[in-house]
């Protein structure tokens, strides 16, 4: 293959490399060695290098101006990418033949000197920039104005070496024989890898040192439940999912490595990356693995220095700081040379990572308003935190954060370097979890046996938290008093009965049915505690919050609430609960058991708005006065953390919890209080119906559900009445309900089966870009009957829960259409989607679109296709079925007088396989669309195609761009036959 084709193939690789991680440099090292070699003359790198422009657009005007130069050009291009890039990102990229540089004959000028030996001046004058600057400004050829011009601190020691070189250039020639004489008075040589460590000073390396040790002593066990001891986070980490959309809005899947790496980068300009996951999901244990690693020196080998920062305790610190004491303070202090360990971090933001654990914790939402952009001045913390997040300081340092998707708002999102999803654990992952927990063999086998015997327990350990109570709750679980968990609520009376049981002073260790009331004084407590640490943001408590609720040693040795070592406070112990959950369980527990609060109260916690508010409504509530769109999104944490909490309340208050709940809360209470639940859950629901748009004409009654809306079916699920469900079902009346990017896994598709089987008629179920999974698959399977559609593009779903949903498919008179694209389906599945063509005559649409079916795979949807007579839409494209699969298909279609609409985009489909496709076109009476874009059609296939479409005038358009067809091929066919697209 040729340089030129090369270029053209690996055009999206190329640009990935030359602009991963953010960094010009790549880019600038590759127009160095262009410029020397006299590929490029200035005025075209001025119309590469614009840097007003982002990375990518002028990567894409190098690509450009090297593939008009011709093969020359194209093959030293690939020699210089082959010479700049380290040998990692070299894999999967083609450099064809070696190319070697012609010599030419040395320039007989000093300005002509400076282009040709460009790169090697570069890595020259790095460390001594000073030196050269000097040499000028004595002789006159610099003023302090240059000086100063190049030395700006926003550029990196290289880019102010090319901007030396560049003014020197345009000096003239004394300025350049001046430049090239101290380079030769001086005898730099250029620096031998294996002293890098040279390049830093003592008191940075002793520093490196000190904060690679207090790092891993934070990082290297992780507590348990109940505070009985500690893990090794080495011996019980287990890695969840990790998902990042890239610019195409393709999902890719990320190993623990490339949380800072290239992949899925959206904003090239940005530093801050973002990763985002519901409550349980496991975020600060992912940021505690990457703190371990890379003070092993295991990971992030190019980051020098690595902050830790904790939201939560940030909250506590009231002082103003400066960044350079928020990093010595909170962090680690330098035992010498402070000053010069800051200045190295200022001037190497490349080797800094800061990472910002739970944004969502953070008292103050993000605001881009007030602008500081000074190291060393005194602010409050919100402000130096929001300015570090958006750049305006410490701008090329990485920023790693986490948080829930939705407290992060559009001020915060425009500065992003990219998302990354953590969805929790997979089957395999829930699996090693609980094996890591159990050094029995036989008990950790016990365990997952039990998770695998009830669906619904194992889809809620897909949230690691979850998964952590059921491990720990395990004796518990299997003795099965009150029968297996169906609900969150469920899972979490665990906790509080392992908890009570360890403190039991009944010999047996046995609790008894009134286990709640014995210990009810200990529970309110924990709940007031609870609930105003919710009102205020606040999520950890002084020895002082704890004495004013009445707490004593004996109430904390339970273990609900831990000691939290918190650096910036050091003349008093602070606590707080083992995770936010467990705090709105006891918040919960308070609005429901305590006896003396507002009538009220129960019901406010279900309303979005508040207008008069009193007593323990006003303090626990109040801050959810949706006054303008800024203080909402402010305040949305407290927004999700009531929600979790009338989650708790909605499960405490169902008939499952009556007998625990019956010698804590009079019944006539308890009653009301339900009643308060049912007609706030009926009042919410109908303002989303009531929002739902007329449809426009022709189109289908359709309803975007809001964010709340998942809310209020996990709430309704929560009480565990179907009355209920039916009851707030039986208003709705859509044909389309649409549920994408709404966060749903596995425990979602739990509460939405469990109300939406109540549904009148049938819907379109829109689920695409979630963590369905195959566990959710079956989760929705008591639902499916209601769906005459099912969107599942884009939700991790493998052969085995299509296995299982195509066995209720075919029982289901309305399901007609499915579309899973972009998921983990190979040729295992086709058997049964054949299966489900054969036994359902009236299925409409398949989209089985970007996953993994051959040839074998189409040949076996081909046999169900072959009796199937009413499939109108049959997507594939994205696969590899090739041409002897287009052959099979293509038979099968023959006869099927319904097909509107095929594609085969994207399957290395031939000129064999549009000949066979050909003969489709000229027998069909219904295809108006075929699709074969990005395949390796020539010119005899395409030929074969026109001959086809002579004989249908029903085919509207045939597309072909991006087959094996040269512009003038292509120009020529076209005016054969106008419906093909090129």
């Amino acid at each position: 293959m040729t340089a030129h084709q090369l270029i053209l193939k690996q055009r999206a690789e190329l640009l990935a490399v030359l602009c991963g991680g953010g960094s010009v440099e790549p880019l600038d090292c590759v127009l160095d060695l262009l410029l020397a070699w006299e590929i490029l003359v200035w005025e075209d790198y001025l119309s590469i290098r614009v840097a007003e422009k982002p990375l990518c657009s002028n990567v894409r005007q190098l690509l450009d101006v090297v593939y008009d130069k011709g093969e020359v050009a194209c093959s030293l291009f690939l020699a210089a990418m082959n010479q700049v890039l380290p040998e990692e990102q070299k894999a999967g990229l083609c450099f064809g033949k070696e190319c070697a540089v012609v010599g030419k004959n040395r320039p007989d000028t000093a300005t002509l000197t400076l282009l040709t030996d460009r790169p090697v001046l570069v890595r020259q004058l790095r460390d001594n920039i000073d030196g050269a600057l000097n040499a000028l400004l004595t002789t006159g050829c610099f003023t302090i104005k240059d000086c100063d011009a190049v030395q700006l601190p926003v550029y990196t020691p290289s880019q102010q070496v090319r901007r030396l070189l560049d003014q020197a250039r345009f000096k003239g020639e004394t300025a350049a024989k001046t430049l090239l004489q101290y380079l030769e008075q001086t005898e730099t040589t250029r620096p031998n890898p294996e002293d890098e460590e040279n390049h830093f000073s003592a008191n940075c390396l002793l520093y490196q040192k000190k904060l690679r040790s207090s790092v891993a002593a934070q990082s290297h066990s992780l507590s348990t439940y109940g505070g009985t001891g500690r893990f090794s986070l080495d011996d019980i980490y287990t890695d969840g999912l990790l998902e990042v959309t890239d610019g195409s809005s393709e999902t890719l899947t990320l190993g623990l490595e490339d949380v800072v790496g290239p992949l899925g980068t959206l904003n090239e300009d940005a530093d801050t990356v973002l990763v985002s996951g519901e409550a349980g999901s496991g975020k600060s244990t992912l940021l505690q693995r990457l703190h371990l690693l890379w003070a092993r020196e295991a990971l992030l080998t190019n980051t020098f220095l690595l902050f830790p920062f904790s939201c939560r305790k940030l909250n506590a610190e009231h002082r103003e700081l400066s960044l350079k004491e928020l990093l010595f303070l909170h962090c680690c202090w330098p035992d010498r040379g402070q000053d010069e360990v800051f200045q190295f971090i200022l001037d190497h933001p490349n080797l800094v990572l800061f990472t910002f654990d739970g944004l969502d914790e953070f008292k103050q939402g993000f605001t881009d308003e007030e602008r500081h952009c000074c190291p060393t001045k005194q602010v409050p913390i919100p402000i130096l935190l929001f300015n570090l997040l958006q750049g305006t300081l410490m701008k090329g340092v990485t920023k790693v954060v986490t948080s829930r998707p939705q407290a992060v708002g559009p001020s915060l999102k425009r500065y992003l370097h990219k998302e990354v999803l953590l969805k929790g654990f997979s089957p395999g992952g829930i699996d090693c979890f609980v094996k890591k927990h159990h050094s029995d063999p036989a008990m950790a086998r016990r365990v997952i046996e039990s998770l695998q015997a009830n669906m619904v327990l194992l889809s809620l350990c897909h949230i690691p938290v979850f998964c952590w109570i059921v491990t720990k709750c395990h004796q518990e679980l299997l003795g099965g008093q009150d029968g297996i968990p169906q609900t969150i609520t469920d899972v979490y009376l665990l906790v509080l009965q392992h908890f009570f049981l360890r403190k039991s002073p009944q010999p047996q260790g046995v609790l008894g049915k009134a286990w709640l009331e014995e210990h009810l004084d200990t529970v309110l407590k924990l709940g007031q505690l609870a609930l105003e640490g919710l009102e205020a943001s606040c999520y950890v408590f002084s020895g002082y919050e704890l004495q004013r609720n009445g707490l004593t040693e004996q109430d904390v040795s339970l273990g609900f609430l831990i000691y939290c070592n918190d650096l910036s406070v050091t003349d008093c112990k602070r606590y707080e609960f083992l995770h936010i959950t467990l705090q709105c369980l006891f918040a919960a527990f308070y609005v429901v058991l305590n006896r003396n609060s507002d009538r009220s109260a129960v019901s406010r916690l279900f309303q979005p708005q508040y207008r008069q508010l009193s007593g323990l409504s006003q303090r626990c509530l109040g801050h959810c006065i949706d006054s303008s769109v800024e203080e909402v999104e402010s305040r949305v944490i407290e927004t999700l953390n009531l929600q979790i909490t009338a989650q708790f309340v909605s499960g405490l208050l169902s008939q499952r919890h009556h007998n625990l709940l019956l010698e804590c809360c009079p019944t006539a209470v308890r009653e009301r209080k339900v009643k308060q639940v049912v007609k706030s859950l009926s009042k919410g629901m109908q303002r989303h119906f009531k929002s739902i748009p007329r449809p426009v004409e022709g189109e289908k009654k359709s309803m975007h559900a809001m964010p709340s809306f998942v809310w209020l079916i996990k709430c309704i699920y929560e009480m565990q009445d179907n009355s209920i469900a039916q009851d707030t079902m039986a208003k709705l009346d859509v044909e389309h309900l649409k549920l994408t990017y709404c966060n749903i896994g596995p425990v979602e598709c739990t509460a939405l089966a469990y109300v939406l089987k109540y549904l009148r008629n049938p819907v379109g179920l829109q689920l695409d870009n979630n963590s369905v999974g195959d566990v959710g698959a079956e989760q929705l399977l008591p639902c499916l009957h209601i769906c005459h559609s099912l969107y599942l593009r884009n939700n991790n779903i493998s052969d085995e829960g299509i296995r299982k949903l195509l066995e209720k498919g075919m029982k289901c008179e309305s399901f007609q259409k499915i579309a899973l694209f972009n998921n983990n389906l190979t040729d295992a599945c086709t058997q049964h989607f054949a299966l489900l063509l054969k036994s359902k005559q009236n299925f409409l649409s398949l989209r089985l679109g970007n996953n993994n079916i051959t040839s074998q795979g189409a040949e076996q949807l081909a046999e169900g296709l072959s009796y199937n007579q009413s499939l109108q839409f049959l997507g594939l494209w994205g696969n590899k079925i090739g041409d002897r699969g287009a052959e099979a298909l293509a038979a099968a279609l023959k006869n099927s007088t319904p097909l509107i609409w095929l594609s085969l985009v994207d399957n290395a489909v031939g000129s064999a396989g549009a000949c066979a496709l050909a003969e489709l076109i000229s027998q069909s009476k219904t295809l108006e669309e075929l699709w074969l874009n990005k395949n390796c059609i020539s010119r005899d296939g395409v030929e074969c195609l026109i001959e086809a479409l002579k004989m249908n005038s029903s085919v509207k358009e045939v597309w072909l761009r991006g087959n094996n067809l040269s512009p003038e091929e292509e120009e020529e066919l076209s005016k054969q036959e106008s419906r093909l697209t090129f």
